[in-house]
């Protein structure tokens, strides 16, 4: 099964990718990229849509799984979008293409999850035995 990459863009104005990656954080993200940038639009539309444009904007990339993308963008929705103090823009890329240590990160974290979940059920069923073993003299006292 591949890993199903996602960059999640969020344009906020400046001052707001903090509270972006924390949101991002909070909600299974590792980490992202800030960038700062410049927005441009033209008085007319500005007037048009009843804008107040500030220039001074921030651009956030956040890498993640499939499985984060819905809960980080509705949580960014609802605390960093465009009725927010922050007026975020958030959309996803598909990532169809990463550097071969960027997979190998995800492989080995994906392996070490199963190995994990490989284990739990061995140390349940020992744990099981050593309460059953009718010789283990430290389960029998009472």
């Amino acid at each position: 099964m591949d890993i199903k990459l996602y960059n999640i863009v969020a344009v906020v104005n400046s001052g707001f990718s903090d509270n972006v990656m924390e949101i991002a954080k909070d909600n299974g993200a590792k980490g992202g990229t800030i960038i700062p940038a410049n927005g441009g639009v033209s008085d007319e539309a500005a007037k048009l849509y009843g804008l107040d444009i500030h220039p001074e904007k921030e651009i956030v990339f956040i890498l993640v799984k499939e499985a984060l993308v819905k809960p980080i963008l509705e949580k960014l929705y609802d605390k960093a979008g465009s009725m927010s103090e922050a007026q975020g823009i958030f959309f996803t890329l598909p990532v169809t293409h990463a550097s071969d240590n960027l997979l190998n990160q995800q492989k080995k974290k994906k392996s070490e999850a199963k190995e994990e979940k490989k284990k739990e059920p061995e140390e349940d069923k020992l744990e099981d035995k050593i309460i059953a073993d009718p010789t283990n003299q430290e389960n029998n006292a009472i």
